[in-house]
């Protein structure tokens, strides 16, 4: 109901949605059948569809070499995040991670869901693992060495200052964007980019994910992840979970700010990153999370909610960003738009306007510069849409024809199982 509300709101929305659900369809027909390999792409729909649709772009050996360097990466995120795990057991996993992906009877019992699935048999990951090409295999070895032994060394370590916080973001999510610029370059497809700004390109999404999470982290049982660094947090509070309580609105917001303008940073970074990729699969496939990422801190920026739920874009403006991001133009245009709604909400009382401002328009200048902005489509939804009763109409006659369609099928499949 909330889908077909939001649906309605935003009727634009519709045929993006429609192509994002057909595409959904498309990919999950396309799980091959060999056990292992089956297993693998199964996973990745059921811990990440949205990356799971993305990543159906790809070449298919550079597919299947991003798939397990993901899932591998997953299944050591999820030792890590085990906050029931006691460090002494961890903390050994997690620095030998990088050998277990080549033992095929290697499995450790942890997580929850899916992810207790994909810990129980992830024999079937290092059996997919084996398989890949000596220049993917010494790839993802080399990151998930690195990144466990950075995971480890946090285990112990609380991240106080801003650089602990960008040294924790590089151990889990900068060394994803060098392993992703080493796996592009292993297909051939691409130049090998510098360290710094593949790593860029991981510490913006793992920031946005930080800041988005907070209630998340903070309320974990049976401990609290607090990722949020102290040399910020403790400008406004005490504690860090005192920011969740409402008594602290206002500190909480100002320490929300702060976070997102340091998160700005790495935006030059990833725009020169993505403006020298050649390969248009591999473009999209960078190119579509980090508008995401614009857009949530676009969302999260100057808001309380983040303290009180689940703030995220909602799923249309995501099916959009999926249709509409074919080339750098429309990554430009989608960054311009999106640091101009974050740029609306700064209010000038806040104890980093300036910083966060001076970084938005820095932003924004390397886009107008690109001489793109001209004749875009814009995410910025100047009025609120008025309701088009042909159109509404149009819509729930088009849902019938696909409920109707989805469960003939079902049922022939039963017919024929029988």
């Amino acid at each position: 109901m909330g889908s077909l509300k939001a649906v309605l709101k935003h009727p634009d929305d519709f045929y993006p949605l429609l192509k994002l659900k057909m595409a959904a369809k498309k990919a999950e027909k396309q799980i091959p059948a060999e056990p292992h390999w089956g297993f693998c792409y199964s996973m990745l729909h059921k811990v990440s569809r949205s990356f799971a649709l993305v990543i159906q772009q790809l070449n298919p050996e550079l597919r299947d070499a991003v798939c397990i360097f993901y899932l591998v990466l997953r299944a050591l995120d999820t030792v890590e995040d085990d906050t029931s795990i006691d460090a002494e057991i961890k903390v050994p996993i997690l620095i030998a991670f990088h050998q277990h992906i080549y033992d095929r009877d290697w499995h450790f019992a942890c997580g929850t869901k899916e992810y207790k699935v994909l810990m129980d048999q992830f024999h079937h990951v290092s059996a997919a693992f084996l398989e890949l090409k000596k220049g993917y295999q010494e790839a993802i070895e080399d990151i998930t060495m690195r990144m466990g032994a950075g995971m480890a060394k946090f285990i112990c370590k609380e991240v106080e200052t801003i650089d602990d916080y960008d040294e924790y973001c590089h151990y889990v999510a900068g060394l994803v964007g060098l392993g992703l610029s080493k796996l592009f370059h292993a297909s051939g497809t691409e130049k090998l980019f510098p360290d710094s700004i593949s790593n860029s390109m991981g510490l913006f999404l793992q920031k946005t994910n930080i800041i988005r999470d907070y209630l998340e982290d903070i309320n974990e049982i049976p401990k609290s992840r607090m990722f949020w660094p102290r040399e910020i947090w403790s400008k406004y509070v005490n504690k860090l979970e005192e920011l969740k309580y409402e008594e602290n609105s206002e500190k909480a917001v100002q320490c929300l700010n702060d976070m997102v303008t340091n998160a700005l940073i790495h935006i030059e970074d990833c725009l020169k990153y993505m403006s020298e990729l050649r390969d248009p699969a591999i473009f999209k496939f960078c190119a579509i999370p980090q508008i995401m990422a614009i857009g949530t801190l676009a969302l999260c920026y100057n808001n309380i909610e983040v303290f009180r739920g689940v703030v995220k874009m909602r799923r249309g403006l995501t099916a959009k960003v999926i249709d509409r991001t074919k080339s750098m133009a429309d990554v430009y245009r989608a960054f311009y738009d999106f640091s101009s709604i974050l740029k609306s909400k700064v209010d000038m009382s806040d104890p980093n306007a300036i910083t966060t401002i001076s970084r938005i328009e820095a932003a924004q200048k390397i886009c107008k510069d690109s001489g793109t902005l001209n004749n875009r489509r814009s995410y910025i939804v100047k009025n609120e849409p008025s309701y088009n009763p042909a159109l509404i109409a149009l819509i729930f006659i088009i849902l019938a024809i696909l409920y109707a369609y989805l469960s003939a099928n079902r049922t022939n499949k039963f017919k024929v199982t029988l």
